[in-house]
């Protein structure tokens, strides 16, 4: 598990530094997160549902998520794949 859990940590500095600070993802670096690492979570790339996952997650409605609040998303994930049984 530790493994996994660098890899998050690593994969969110890697898209949330590409437009400057490490510690946020932007609309664009959350929407290409999303499309690459989790292909499966929007059908079709669809920007707006991306968008709206976005927000749901933007605990502090900043345009910006920070790791705190990409966790949630992944515990989200993970837990919806823990409830299916899968």
């Amino acid at each position: 598990m530790e493994a996994a859990i660098a890899e998050l940590v690593s994969k969110f500095r890697l898209y949330a530094g590409a437009e400057g600070s490490s510690s946020t993802l932007s609309r664009d670096e959350f929407h290409k997160l999303v499309t690459t690492e989790l292909p499966n979570l929007v059908e079709n790339n669809d920007s707006s549902a991306v968008d709206r996952l976005m927000k749901s997650r933007d605990a502090d409605g900043d345009g910006q998520l920070d790791f705190s609040e990409f966790w949630q998303l992944i515990g989200r994930l993970a837990d919806e794949r823990g409830g299916s049984g899968q």
